[in-house]
């Protein structure tokens, strides 16, 4: 599938500070569609009402992790091939095989930049 700019995507963080900078991040490759969800739950209601064309989630909130989120998202046939990039603090080995056995589609350590972000969502879109 090709990367499409107009598609939505759902960022997911606790910080609303993380959210600012992904969504400054994701405008400078030209994304304009961008929603926003401070935990796993938000954005799993939100993923039940619109459809997105990529989910860009922390792993560490409170009360739903991004990792949560992932499994259940996955289990969900509706969005369970939704494009979902995780974000995390922590490059641990088995935080990344986890998240990838859970299906991720990518992984991306902080602190990161456009030109990171933009490798990793073309990544993903380049192995569908």
């Amino acid at each position: 599938m090709a990367l499409d700019l107009s598609m939505p995507v759902l960022v997911v963080d606790d910080y609303k500070t993380m959210i600012r900078i992904i969504r400054n991040l994701l405008k400078q490759l030209g994304f304009s569609d961008i929603d926003e969800a401070s935990d796993g739950t938000e954005a799993f209601g939100k993923m039940q009402e619109r459809k997105y064309g990529l989910v860009i989630s922390d792993w560490n909130m409170e009360p739903m992790t991004g990792y949560e989120l992932l499994k259940k998202v996955r289990a969900e046939n509706s969005i369970s091939k939704t494009p979902f990039i995780m974000v995390t603090a922590e490059s641990k080995t088995e935080n990344v095989i986890a998240a990838k056995k859970a299906g991720v589609n990518n992984y991306i350590v902080k602190p990161f930049n456009a030109q990171t972000l933009k490798g990793k969502i073309d990544a993903v879109f380049a192995s569908e």
